[in-house]
């Protein structure tokens, strides 16, 4: 028996027409979607103070096309799209019903809006209080308010911030009685969860090896066949374009991923127990994964308002692009003193774009009284000189700011039609013994590197010197990385996640051995000031590394061209490395 939990929505702005394909595909049992990047919930924070809804309104668009045949299938549907106002979502979800002439039994989730308590506003990751007021404030539930609604006859389920697999460990609680000493099977279902709450990430998208991958352009959506024991198929519907494999999958795996302890508030998965095998066409089997008790704290997800930014463009052609870069600041800040603000970040990419970001709580000098001073260098500055951006006015800013709160100090509330259901939360009965009530953001994810566990790297970079883990008389050839590695990164709030993968039992072990903390740093020399935490993955033959402090504030502040770093897996992966001549094929 399994439960077939297929996902129609990665983002909010995801293709509007999944929910249909998924419904009209093929048989599911729920239809779950994930709205909620920690960018969207200060983005639905912007338009309620505009006075628009709180949740994602792209949620109903899709509903209005499944509705009724969810009900008429017996398909449940299950999404955090409530963003920061689950019970609006919920009213909407009934008067859209009224309107189609359906009577779904609709429940919603509450409890994870902790703005305006008095919390310990101290940053999970680097230790820094905060003295500015929260705009939102938002805990990470877990899935046992999901299983309630559901085991009470819920249709419909919209909550506000979950964590993304809840969405998957809430109906696996549902249909297969999982209670909290279940660590296993949960386990198994929030890797599950992992793997297709990014929809088409787990079915081609973003695949490093995108050649590989069939009519992308028409990719179907992942389908996870959840079972008892918590190990599940990840397949998509016949006939649709993409790709699953134990690739697409093994990246999935290590997208937004810390160590090999993903930590939860139903269990810790151990993604250093994950077994990964085809199945067949398009059907990939993960199983083996172990859990253990969940920490005693929850995180929480503070965005407040920073202050204004303005970024100008300036594009650097021909010869001496570093002559010319100097020559733009000198004349921009001849104009308007670089101390006037804040904080700049001036950045020179290697396409030869000059980008000048300014932050400042003050937004006329953050605003024109900058971009009109970029302008009038104009025939003033290096040869060549033009912008991409107009000058025009700051624009607000919010920053991300992880907190920790007692998982006890929470208290979620599930509501069907209306009416408040009994509390079912359960209270861990074996917390994790290493789980203090504060830890990092990155023990959010995975468990801090233990100091004494060795590095397994020998040094060897791309100077030409012996390969690491290989005789000097091994022969060895110069190719990018990329050629043996597959990559994939992303953003946790200022933190930089970067995972790279390989295919063999030895490549792996080349790559576990080659690719250091240091080496990485070699290779991409922006990473050198920051520091950053190495984690081996052998049963997926895969590295992760986590950059700290890499996108500053978090994406919303970030000044980096890609604030989200999603393409700092592919720059690693077009490096030039000296592997040896018997792993390149």
């Amino acid at each position: 028996m399994t439960l077939r939990i297929a996902n129609c929505s990665g983002f909010y702005g995801d293709r509007l027409s999944a929910a249909r394909e998924m419904v009209e595909g093929g048989p599911i049992d729920v239809l779950t979607g994930d709205w909620l990047a920690e960018l969207t919930m200060l983005i639905l924070a912007g338009n309620r103070l505009k006075g628009r809804p709180g949740y994602a309104p792209t949620f109903l668009r899709q509903l209005e096309d499944v509705l009724g045949p969810c009900l008429d299938k017996g398909i449940k549907i299950v999404t955090n799209a409530g963003g920061l106002d689950p019970a609006g979502c919920a009213q909407a979800v009934h008067e859209l019903a009224g309107r189609l002439g359906l009577s779904p039994a609709v429940a919603h989730v509450t409890g994870d809006d902790l703005t305006g308590r008095a919390l310990d506003l101290v940053n999970a990751d680097t230790g820094e209080r905060l003295d500015a007021t929260p705009l939102t404030a938002n805990a990470y539930l877990g899935a046992r308010p999901i299983a309630a609604a559901l085991s009470a006859g819920a249709d419909v389920v919209v909550t506000g911030r979950v964590t993304d697999a809840a969405l998957v460990t809430g109906p696996g609680i549902w249909r297969y009685g999982w209670g909290p000493e279940d660590l296993d099977p949960l386990a198994g279902s929030v890797v599950a969860g992992h793997v297709i709450e990014c929809g088409c990430q787990a079915t081609g998208g973003n695949y490093a090896f995108f050649q590989d991958v069939p009519d992308l352009a028409h990719c179907g959506f992942p389908i996870a066949e959840l079972r008892a024991d918590g190990s599940a198929v990840i397949t998509k519907h016949p006939g649709t374009g993409g790709l699953v494999s134990v690739g697409t999958v093994t990246a999935q795996l290590v997208y937004e991923l810390g160590g090999p302890r993903y930590l939860g508030p139903d269990v810790v998965a151990r993604f250093d127990t994950i077994t990964l095998a085809d199945d067949g066409p398009d059907r990939v089997l993960v199983s083996g994964v172990r859990g253990e008790p969940p920490p005693g704290t929850l995180k929480v997800a503070v965005n407040y308002l920073g202050g204004y930014r303005n970024t100008m463009t300036l594009v650097l052609t021909g010869l001496d692009i570093e002559a010319k870069a100097r020559v733009a600041e000198e004349a921009v800040w001849a104009r308007i003193p670089r101390d006037a603000f804040d904080s700049v970040d001036v950045t020179l990419t290697e396409s030869g774009l000059l980008r000048i970001t300014v932050m400042d709580a003050d937004q006329r000098t953050a605003g024109r009284a900058f971009s009109s001073a970029v302008v009038e260098t104009g025939l003033a500055s290096y040869p060549g000189f033009y912008g991409l951006t107009p000058p025009g006015n700051a624009s607000p800013y919010g920053v991300y700011w992880p907190v920790l709160v007692p998982a006890a100090d929470v208290r979620p509330q599930v509501f069907l039609n209306g009416k408040e259901l009994p509390p079912t939360e359960p209270t861990p009965t074996r917390p994790a013994p290493d789980a203090p009530t504060a830890r990092p953001i990155l023990d959010t994810l995975a468990a801090q590197p233990t100091p004494d566990t060795p590095d397994r790297s020998v040094a060897s970079t791309s100077t030409g010197t012996p390969v690491a883990g290989t005789s000097t008389d091994r022969p060895a050839v110069r190719v990018p990385l990329g050629r043996i590695a597959g990559a994939r990164s992303g953003d946790k709030g200022g933190n930089a996640n970067l995972g790279v993968w390989t295919t063999t039992a030895a490549r792996y072990d080349w790559l576990a051995a080659h690719l250091t903390t240091a080496t990485l740093k070699e290779l991409l020399p922006d990473l050198a000031g920051h520091r950053i935490d190495r984690y081996e993955l052998p049963s997926i033959k895969a590295l992760n590394f986590v950059v700290h402090g890499l996108l500053g504030r978090g994406v919303a502040a970030s000044p980096r061209l890609d604030p989200q770093a999603k393409a700092l897996g592919e720059e690693l992966r077009a490096r030039l490395v000296d592997l040896p001549a018997d792993l390149y094929d």
